[in-house]
């Protein structure tokens, strides 16, 4: 038997150790392709109902179940769009409290069309366009900044011009996306069911109030400011805007 560890000197045993570590990692064997794409899937499933956004989309998942089984075929397509539209703010690495509030908009507006609330409350319909059509261009804005690059960080943006840039985008992709959202109303009032309401006076209000509450979500966009970087630390684009 060989001498007591206590008794072999301290630069021996560190090369012992070292070479027990290597000999431990050379049995393991690299990481193969398919380790790092079970990883990576585990990781996306966990960000999926991380934080308050992952309890909406929890919620999301309930609300379409729901549908099914006690719905109809028009309200199933709706929660299954909404429940797609709630992983968006994920690609878009959108603050928590955005994706939060993103995805309780979407529910809530859904619900209200199911339950048709928005022909018995004359003003839901215009709130509803006004809020939530403003938290779909926020996400949209931080969405095609993440993923194209060709709009500027608006939380970076300095100058009146640029803010100005940051409020008129957002402002665009609101419109844009309350007109398609329009010409499905109207495409589901044609061919899928005429109760979906739709009307000269309807659209044109759902579209300025969309077109008011992107302006509004643009102008938040720009007051966003990502926090000092620390001494040996990073932000990561899911850093929460500076409390105003």
């Amino acid at each position: 038997m060989g001498p007591p560890l206590t008794h072999v000197p301290l630069a021996v045993r560190r090369v012992r150790c070292r070479r027990s570590v290597a000999a431990g990692a050379g049995r393991a064997g690299p990481r193969t392709e398919a380790d790092m794409a079970r990883t990576q899937r585990a990781e996306a499933m966990r960000a999926l109902v991380r934080g308050p956004g992952g309890a909406v989309r929890v919620l999301g998942a309930v609300c379409l179940v729901v549908a099914l089984v006690w719905r109809g075929p028009v309200d199933v397509a709706l929660f299954s769009l909404v429940l797609a539209g709630l992983v968006v703010p994920l690609a878009a690495a959108a603050p928590r409290r955005l994706d939060a509030a993103y995805g309780l908009g979407l529910v809530a507006a859904a619900w209200c069309g199911a339950l048709q609330l928005y022909q018995a409350v004359a003003w839901l319909d215009v709130v509803a366009h006004l809020v939530v059509t403003g938290l779909v261009a926020a996400v949209a804005y931080l969405l095609l900044q993440r993923r194209t690059g060709v709009v500027v960080d608006a939380g970076t943006v300095t100058t009146g011009a640029a803010r100005l840039g940051v409020v008129a985008v957002t402002a665009a992709l609101g419109c844009a996306l309350s007109v398609l959202w329009e010409v499905g109303e109207y495409l589901g009032n044609t061919y899928v069911d005429p109760e979906i309401y739709v009307g000269y006076a309807d659209t044109v209000g759902d579209l300025v109030a969309g077109g008011i509450g992107s302006a509004v979500a643009g102008v938040w966009l720009t007051a966003r400011r990502r926090p000092r970087a620390v001494a040996g630390a990073s932000t990561t684009p899911r850093d929460e805007p500076a409390a105003t």
